[in-house]
């Protein structure tokens, strides 16, 4: 693995912060229920799969991957008879607006620095390439807004999408199911916790013990009771732990190339920009402050 392409993840991962926001915004499920849609996961489903259309539910579930296909059922397609894609697409502008005003403030909005930053995401994001990557592709095909707060979402948002299409590919050829990759993402300690990742994509706990079972027999997780009613902590093993880092370092070699267009100084310079604006919107309440991310890793 290349120092670029470490440098490259790190970056796409320290911004992602700035585009996933307004999934936990609190402005979301209010104007997506103005437009039509129904109280709940719909307000997730739907809008961020606009932008490759009314598509079905199996092309939600493949390319988002590790959600329960039963979850998305109830969303998709339904959302789509209640409000179009291109109308999705408007309001999901209008929530990242009304967050990020909210997260950053007026000031920060309109000021050179976003303006500069918003200039040097987009260079990043034209410089994605489609092949393969469904959700990525989408998102390039919409039309860019203007304001420069929104340019940068937006484009944080096909890096975002373009990363995580590659991250999908090395999963499956990882052997690793959407279930299985929550599961093992769970077991790093670095991201949601079992409640919040089990719950949110709608699995049972009997089909979490399956698939902790399944994978401790591969012997990539911990032996673990699983014969109970809780859903349990997975643990990764010495290989899962590998298998989980192979996946990470092939994953910022997959997302290197926009990054890499905008060469070393131009990269360092959004990331000082980015992570400044990051830092804010955290310290703003851009996230729940607890139940859904892990308080650190597992060791």
């Amino acid at each position: 693995m290349n120092d670029t392409a470490v440098a490259a993840g790190r970056l796409a991962r320290g911004l992602e912060p700035l585009h996933s926001q307004v999934y936990f915004a609190v402005e979301a499920e209010p104007a997506y229920t103005a437009a039509g849609l129904e109280p709940g996961r719909m307000s997730y489903f739907a809008p961020r799969a606009a932008p490759m259309g009314a598509v079905g539910p199996s092309v939600v579930t493949a390319t988002f991957y590790n959600f329960s296909p039963r979850l998305v059922a109830k969303s998709v397609p339904r959302a789509w008879e209640l409000a179009s894609p291109s109308d999705l697409l408007d309001v999901r502008f209008a929530v990242a607006d009304a967050s990020l005003r909210r997260t950053l403030g007026d000031d920060t909005v309109a000021s050179p620095e976003m303006a500069e930053a918003a200039g040097l995401a987009r260079t990043a994001a034209e410089a994605v390439t489609p092949d393969g990557r469904p959700l990525a592709a989408g998102h390039l095909d919409v039309p860019w807004p203007t304001a420069p707060h929104l340019v940068l979402w937006h484009a944080l948002s096909i890096l975002r999408e373009h990363r995580g299409d590659g991250h999908i590919a090395l999963l499956v050829e990882a052997g690793l199911s959407g279930l299985e990759a929550l599961v093992t993402a769970t077991a790093t300690g670095t991201g949601f916790t079992v409640a919040f990742a089990r719950g949110s994509r709608g699995w049972s706990a009997a089909e979490w013990n399956a698939a902790v079972a399944g994978l401790a027999d591969r012997g990539l997780l911990q032996p673990a009771d699983t014969a109970g009613d809780d859903a349990v902590e997975p643990v990764l093993t010495e290989e899962g732990t590998a298998l989980r880092k192979r996946i990470e370092n092939d994953t910022h070699h997959l997302g290197a190339a926009p990054w890499t267009a905008l060469g070393a100084d131009g990269a360092a310079r959004l990331g000082e920009l980015g992570g400044a604006f990051v830092r804010t919107a955290l310290a703003n309440g851009a996230f729940p402050a607890e139940g859904v991310f892990a308080a650190r890793p597992k060791g």
